[in-house]
């Protein structure tokens, strides 16, 4: 990383957190916060648990697109093997397990479930459970250990990189390393304590969450990436 060049957006950044535009990533924060409050393992109903604890009042475009719906997958993989699915999370929340095994093993749990699924309901027009590409994967990762993990949005985060200067990046599958270098974008985002209260005066305490948590990553790499636009 080009160190003079992560100064710079970092100083961009905090430009756009003093202006007057809206906080657009404030829906994360809220999110992550519905994550904190709802989630249980142990719920007698799961399914009812986890759709609970993937809410929000603004857009569900976190686990709902055009072509992209992993939320509903998973509440029907739910239906069918709710115990088979919690231990699915047990161990991807497991953080006393390698990260890249976590992730394979619940991606291929994740395919296992789709072939029962289609096995169940042979006329189903469903082909994918919308879990290989990491997206929500990540997302699970940050909103149970926001202090550890971020969002990895790959398209965002790849370009964000090559304006930083980073060389040899990780590739779309590649999420171990890019939390790792999540981490290190994170340890110079928290020295600069101007920049942390400017974020936390764009949340609001009664809906967001707002304690430390690897999400401003996101947020910077996104700003980065996105800093024509602004």
């Amino acid at each position: 990383m080009n160190l003079q060049k992560i100064k710079h957006y970092i100083a961009e950044y905090k430009k756009h957190l003093q202006s007057k535009r809206n906080f657009d990533e404030g829906y994360k924060w809220e999110s992550l916060q519905v994550f904190q409050d709802n989630w249980n393992i142990e719920a007698a109903d799961f399914v009812k648990m986890y759709d609970a604890s993937f809410q929000n009042s603004e857009t569900r475009r976190l686990w709902k697109g055009d072509n992209f719906f992993p939320k509903e997958m998973m509440m029907k993989f739910i239906k069918i093997s709710p115990d088979f699915v919690r231990n699915m999370f047990r161990d991807l929340f497991n953080e006393n397990k390698d990260i890249e095994s976590r992730i394979s093993r619940f991606q291929f749990c994740c395919d296992s479930l789709l072939n029962e699924y289609k096995s169940k309901f042979p006329l189903t027009i469903e082909n994918r459970h919308f879990h290989i590409e990491n997206h929500m994967i990540s997302m699970y990762l940050c909103f149970r250990y926001p202090q550890q993990y971020s969002f990895f949005e790959y398209a965002f985060f790849k370009q964000a990189m090559e304006n930083i200067g980073v060389t040899n990046l990780p590739t779309q599958f590649d999420i171990a390393r890019f939390f790792k270098v999540a981490r290190t974008l994170n340890t110079f985002l928290q020295k600069d304590l101007e920049l942390i209260n400017l974020q936390k005066k764009k949340l609001r305490p009664e809906i967001h969450f707002m304690d430390d948590t690897l999400l401003i990553v996101n947020d910077f790499y996104s700003f980065i990436a996105n800093l024509n636009h602004f």
